[in-house]
Order: C-alpha cells, then sequence, then structure tokens
C-alpha cells in the first residue's frame, strides 16, 4: 500500500465539498480526476470509503474512521510545515509576556540579554501581575501561570513543574527553634498567601492527607514578598524551587521537613490566545524559556 498526502487531501477536499464536481474546483482538477484518483485509493485500501449515487454520497463505517485519521495525519503535517517556516522566518515585533514576579525575576529577567540577541527584532514588553491576569485587557500576548489551570479558553503549553520547599532562615530557628513535625507548625509563624488560598496548602504528609491547609500569621500577595519576609527571619514559609534553588544552595533558607514533603510539584503553563501573527514570537520565546527552565 503506497498511500500519500495528495490521496488524503482528495478524500478529505471530496468528503467536505459534498461532490466530486465540487471537489473538483477546490482541487483544480477534472471531475473525472478526481473521481479515479478516489477510486484508486479505495483500491490501495481495498474497502469503499463512499457510496455514491447520481445525487450524493455518503460515508461507509470504513470512510468515517479512516476520514477521522487523514484529518489527524494532515492536520499534523501543516503543523510540521509551519514548525520549519517559523525557523526559516525572522520573527521581529512586539511581544508582552506577563508573569508573577517571583517566576518573571528569577526564571525570565535572568536570560532576557540572551534572547534579545537571538531576536533582535522582536520588542520584547514584560509585566507582573501576582494575580491572574486578563490578557486581552492587559494586552498581554503570552502569560506564565503557576498552579492549575481553570480557563479552558486559552491555549495552554506546559513548560516545566517546581517542588515547594517548607523554609525558615538560620536566624529565624536559632530564635525559635525547628519544628519536627508537621503539627509542630502550629506554634511558629507562618507567612502565607493574602489571595492564593492554594497557596496555603502545604505539600505535608500528616494524620489526615498529604496536604496541610495553614492559616498564615503574615500575609503577602506576592511570592517574592514572603520570600524577602522568610530571609528577614519573620516566619517559615512554603515557596517553590525556582525562586529559592539559590536561597538553599547559599544556607540563606533551610528546608524543614523534608521526610514529610509529599513531592507534589506545582505546574507551569504559558498561556496565550491563537494568533497567527504572534504565532512566530510566540513560539520563539516558549521554546527559548521551555530550554532554559
Amino acid at each position: 500500500m503506497d498511500i500519500n498526502s495528495d490521496d488524503l487531501k482528495i478524500f478529505v477536499t471530496v468528503v467536505d465539498s459534498g461532490t466530486l464536481s465540487a471537489a473538483s474546483v477546490h482541487l483544480g482538477q477534472t471531475t473525472s480526476g478526481v473521481s479515479r484518483a478516489l477510486s484508486r485509493l479505495e483500491d490501495k485500501l481495498a474497502t469503499s470509503l463512499l457510496t455514491r449515487t447520481t445525487r450524493r454520497m455518503e460515508l461507509t463505517e470504513e470512510g468515517a474512521l479512516f476520514l477521522q485519521q487523514a484529518r489527524a495525519i494532515l492536520g499534523a503535517m501543516e503543523q510540521a510545515e509551519e514548525a520549519i517556516r517559523i525557523r526559516r522566518q525572522k520573527p521581529a515585533g512586539r511581544l508582552c509576556v506577563d508573569a508573577a514576579s517571583p517566576f518573571m525575576l528569577h526564571c525570565v529577567v535572568p536570560h532576557v540579554a540572551e534572547f534579545r540577541a537571538l531576536y533582535p527584532d522582536i520588542r520584547l514588553e514584560l509585566s507582573s501581575n501576582d494575580q491572574i491576569a486578563d490578557l486581552i485587557e492587559h494586552r498581554t500576548d503570552i502569560a506564565i501561570r503557576i498552579g492549575a489551570l481553570s480557563d479552558s479558553t486559552l491555549h495552554a503549553r506546559a513548560l516545566s513543574s517546581s517542588p515547594l520547599h517548607v523554609l525558615a532562615s538560620p536566624d529565624y530557628l536559632r530564635r525559635h527553634g525547628t519544628p519536627k513535625m508537621p503539627e509542630q507548625l502550629a506554634g511558629h509563624g507562618l507567612l502565607g498567601f493574602s489571595h492564593y488560598e492554594q497557596g496555603n496548602a502545604w505539600p505535608l504528609r500528616h494524620d489526615d492527607g498529604n496536604s496541610l491547609q495553614v492559616a498564615p500569621a503574615l500575609a503577602a500577595s506576592s511570592g517574592e514578598t514572603l520570600r524577602q519576609l522568610a530571609l528577614a527571619g519573620q516566619g517559615i514559609v512554603c515557596l517553590a524551587d525556582f525562586m529559592t534553588r539559590e536561597d538553599i544552595k547559599a544556607g540563606r533558607l533551610v528546608p524543614l521537613l523534608a521526610s514529610f514533603n509529599s513531592g507534589y510539584r506545582q505546574q507551569i503553563h504559558a498561556v496565550y490566545y491563537r494568533n497567527t501573527q504572534l504565532s512566530q514570537r510566540i513560539s520563539c520565546f516558549l521554546e527559548f524559556l521551555q530550554q532554559k527552565l
């Protein structure tokens, strides 16, 4: 069997057009040529794909199954061709990227110089919103979102995932002691989020499950603010690895209750509206960022 993309295109066009004559107009071929091509495809498959009468055509059961696969194959081929075209062309124009300040500061800003050197014609605009931003309202092309996604109207691309650590500064631990069990956290000053309840569910195994909901004594809307408070010895915090990795390495923050950590990882997604005029800029930025993450 030697089926090629032309066979698939002719079959799909015939189905979508409704008649052989209408398909021949779309394909720029004669009606008899389209009919012969369809018959050759059925011979290759050794099955009938369409029942044809003088008035109409109907898919056979095998034809309906083959149509689904043919559409998927042609769609994948179009995506592959688009990816190659993007690589050949030179992306240019404005690209606005929004992310919560911790991600922006720790995962985007350190790589901006390299990105601008690779794509000098892209005018990069960076904005930070610690709450979920409306892409259209904020004229944003790409938003980086941490955690579970809820907006199904947006296209999403998984970039990475990050473990969470329960942390405190050495100074805080000297003054208040080190908790040995999750239940002992109740006697400590806890730092948490003011408008992000999901961030106050710490990934700690205890008698009632694998997540411990905490009530912070001091709350902030930004993870970066909480990081600075923890560094200043103001309490115990639970933050993502991507923003605390260097603090842990340098000993500025100390991981706590590691043996009780459930291993939960925060998902990191890029979300955007599909826009063909932006596809080049979006694709090259996301590929670059995913490599860095």
